[in-house]
Parts: structure tokens; sequence; C-alpha cells
């Protein structure tokens, strides 16, 4: 029998983000548990005691990867064949699993303090305590490798072989676990970033990053590395692009791309030519863009929040302190300042 269940706070902790606005499935059945998790993340073999869970799987995908949440209230135990052509990431946050992998390779998750990678070409058997829970990354080949060959400016074709094991109580480790966190939590946020394509693009970049930092693997001393340096002038063409494309979702993958560099060697030449980072740099552009927009709007016709999402400004309140932060007024001071009548807009 299937049982649409929401867990309720005696079985999470109030700090687990359970994505609960992307329910999936919550069962007791063995059999529909493991279709469940088929569908979203991949095919595999599902024992527990006594053929007993209280599975609840919840899961959105988006352009970049999938992330969800997954318990399953028994001694579960998974086989899994290798993934081929997704990496997962199995971040634990109650309980324990035990995992063990084709080459030899084992691992134990612990609460907040450790999790796993699932690679393309290994097949993986993990057992769940009864009180685990995790949350869960299916990420692209294609989207972590070329993430991977724009921080380091150079292709990557093969699979990055992670060490199995992800210690999460590294200063890199926390910030990935945090990230994820932060994530799931916006998602299930009304108003949040699932309302917000290009902020949530770039945080799923962000979780990427933190993962090729925090787990080890041949590429990691490159990307530990100092930036290569800076030749001068070469942000002519990015900072032209900026300019020419500001009302656009910009990122900085696309921007390194533009710069023929890594994204690293991005940050570092705004940072040694500008003293900013590049997001900062085309936030400035972008409010002198409202403000200039504003100056010459009639504020009977005009609402500033329409003009600031057109720029790319999505949180109304945020962006009214970053407007007057760099201009002295609020936005609306601005749009009734030079209007031919001081009737109220929207801010």
């Amino acid at each position: 029998m299937v049982t649409r269940t929401r867990l309720d706070d005696r079985a999470v902790p109030h700090d687990v983000p359970t994505l609960a606005r992307y329910p999936v499935l919550g069962t007791r059945s063995l059999e529909e548990a493991r279709d469940a998790v088929t569908r979203i993340y991949l095919d595999h073999e599902l024992t527990a005691a006594d053929d007993r869970v209280a599975m609840t799987l919840n899961a959105t995908s988006d352009r970049v990867f999938t992330v969800g949440y997954l318990t399953y209230r028994s001694a579960a135990q998974l086989v899994m064949p290798a993934t081929e052509e997704n990496y997962h990431v199995n971040l634990t946050v109650a309980g324990e699993t035990r995992a063990e992998r084709t080459d030899g390779g084992r691992a134990r998750t612990a609460a907040g303090r450790s999790g796993i990678v699932l690679l393309p070409d290994q097949q993986n058997t993990v057992r769940w305590t009864p009180d685990a829970e995790q949350l869960i990354l299916k990420i692209p080949r294609s989207s972590l490798e070329t993430h991977l060959s724009e921080q380091l400016n150079r292709p990557v074709h093969d699979i990055v072989e992670f060490d199995y094991g992800v210690d999460l109580t590294t200063p890199a480790g926390r910030t990935l676990l945090a990230s994820v966190e932060f994530l799931a939590r916006e998602l299930d946020r009304p108003g949040g970033l699932a309302e917000m394509p290009i902020a949530r693009e770039q945080l799923e970049a962000f979780v990427m990053t933190q993962l090729l930092h925090a787990g080890r693997h041949r590429y990691s001393d490159a990307l530990a590395a100092p930036p290569d340096p800076v030749r001068a002038g070469r942000l002519g063409p990015v900072l032209e692009y900026m300019e020419q494309h500001a009302d656009t979702p910009l990122t900085p993958q696309e921007l390194a791309r533009v710069g023929c560099m890594s994204i690293r060697t991005l940050h570092a030449a705004f940072q040694q030519e500008l003293g900013e980072s590049p997001m900062n740099h085309l936030r400035r552009i972008r409010l002198d863009r409202v403000r200039a927009e504003l100056l010459r709007c009639d504020p009977a016709t005009v609402r500033v929040t329409d003009v600031a999402l057109r720029w790319g400004f999505f949180h109304q309140s945020r962006f009214a302190q970053q407007y007057r932060e760099r201009f002295g007024e609020l936005p609306r001071e601005t749009l009734r300042g030079r209007g031919p009548a001081p009737s109220a807009s929207g801010s």
C-alpha cells in the first residue's frame, strides 16, 4: 500500500532540509520504493530488514543537476550498478551508512561529517542505518566535467576519480554541505530559488565548485594552485561583453569563455585590475542602468519593481539596499524626483 506521508517533527531534526515542496513518494512498499529511486536516480536492488520500509523521497531536477532528500527508516541495503553518465553525491545528514565499491574502496558516512561520491564506472553497495537520512545529488558527467574544465582552462575528458569518502569537517567540506542545505531550503521556500532560474544556476555551479574542492582527485592540486598570471588588459573583451549584455543572465562560466580563461583566472583578473569580483562589477553596471532608466521614466506609468526585474534584480529589498548604498537614495526617490507627478509606484 502506498502512503503519501509527511515526516513529522519527531522523525526529522528541525535543521534537516527535506525538500517537502517536491514530494516524489512516501511508501511502505519495498517495490515502490525501489521503483521511485530508480526513476529519479538509478536502477538498483533494494533489500530491507523484514522487507519493511517507511521511505520518503523528495526531489527536483533542473538543467544542471538533481537534488533530493531520501530516508528509508529501515536497515536498508542498495546494490547499484555503474551509473555510467552521472556522479551521485550522498551527503548524510542523519544516521550512518557504510559503502563499498568494485575497486575495493570502502567508506563510512556519519551525519554532518562525511559523504560519498558514486563514480560513473563503479558498482556500489550502500547499507543504511534505520535513522539514516541523505541529501543526494545526481550530477551529469557533462555538467561536472565541463565545470572542472572551465575552472582549469583545459579540457577534461576522463572521469574525475574522486576518493570514495568526502570529509565534511574540512573547510571545503563544511561549505559543500552548507551550500547543498542552503539550496534545498531555498527550493523549499516560496519565492526562493525555484522561482529564480539564474540564481539557481549560479548556486548549482557553486555547489559543483565546492564538490571539486572538498573531494580528493587527481585534479585537486591543480585546483588549489595559484591561478595563472593575468596579462594587462586581458579583461577588455570581458568588460565590453558585460556592458553589451548586462540585461541577460550572465554567469562567470560565460564570462570566462569570452575572456579565454578559467573561472579562477577570471576572478583573479578582476581582483587585480578592478579590486572586485566579476559579479560585483556586473551588479554595478546593472545598478547604473536601472538609475538611468528611472531618471527618464514617468512615475505615473512605470514601477520600480518592473525596472529592477528587467535588469536581473529579483530580491526587491536587497536591490533597494544596494541601490541606496551606491546612489545615496532609494530607487523610488530617483523615479519620483524626475517624473511629472509624484504618484506612488512599486519599489
